[in-house]
């Protein structure tokens, strides 16, 4: 039979990293310098605009899939702990 380990506070130091590597990512949306009329300029701003929107929703996601992943790992270790103690 094939035995996984669980190593829970390598897996939580990880989860720390990934979190702290979020919180480190940072984008700035488009400001409104010289508030030019160009058709390409206003393509380009709305495009800007659209990734930062995609790049907070990405990180609202991971931040989520982070804290659901530590509270599955915190599950698993409280689990092998009271088959261990039967």
């Amino acid at each position: 039979m094939t035995q996984i380990k669980l190593n829970h506070a390598e897996m939580m130091k990880q989860l720390d990293e990934i979190k702290r590597a979020l919180n480190a990512l940072a984008l700035e949306g488009p400001d409104d310098v010289g508030q030019n009329k160009l058709d390409f300029t206003q393509k380009w701003q709305e495009r800007e605009e659209m990734i930062h929107q995609f790049v907070s929703q990405y990180v609202t996601i991971v931040q989520k899939n982070v804290e659901d992943t530590r509270a599955n790992v915190d599950s698993l270790k409280e689990q092998d702990e009271a088959i261990v103690h039967r």
